[in-house]
């Protein structure tokens, strides 16, 4: 006798897919940036810092999705390679604004290039229009969870619209 399992069926699960595409593009960039050195956190840490210079710890470990006790160790070694560096004093509560250096700018040109690269081989099936509208999905499926996630229980509980919405719908 069979029974029906609730859940998920995996190959039609964007969430699912998501996932799968995520760890594929993780694993090929650990591979073009591991001859070099870096990791993806490591090149995620270098990339904000030169286009958002003097971040905090705080700010670097948000933008690469790890925890603040992760980037800063990861920062005392890039610290030590001479990669960054952090401000002595701290120049608001205790805020230590990091920056990229030289040293680190020469290795994130070689470690971009082969990112770069690396999505440019993940898209290659896909056109202008395409890639345009891939963005676009995902950054709608991002603002619905992030909506989701600050909206208050009640609007959970009524599928994630605005209780204005709820009501007008129920």
């Amino acid at each position: 006798m069979s029974q029906a399992r609730p859940g998920v069926e995996l190959p039609a699960s964007v969430g699912y897919r998501l996932k799968e595409a995520s760890s594929a593009l993780r694993s090929a960039m650990e591979d073009v940036l591991r001859p070099l050195g870096m990791n993806v956190t490591h090149y995620a840490c270098l990339e904000l810092l030169a286009q958002r210079p003097g971040l905090s710890n705080s700010d670097l470990a948000r933008g690469t999705f790890v925890t603040r006790q992760t980037m800063n160790v990861l920062l005392q070694a890039l610290e030590r390679d001479g990669a960054v560096e952090r401000a002595e004093e701290p120049v608001a509560g205790k805020v230590l604004p990091v920056t990229i250096t030289p040293r680190g700018r020469a290795a994130l040109a070689e470690a971009s290039a082969a990112v770069r690269a690396v999505e440019e081989r993940m898209l290659t099936d896909l056109g202008a229009a395409d890639r345009a509208d891939a963005l676009r999905l995902l950054d709608a499926m991002i603002r619905s969870l992030r909506t989701a996630a600050s909206a208050p229980a009640s609007a959970v509980e009524d599928g994630g619209r605005p209780a204005s919405e709820a009501d007008a719908a129920g």
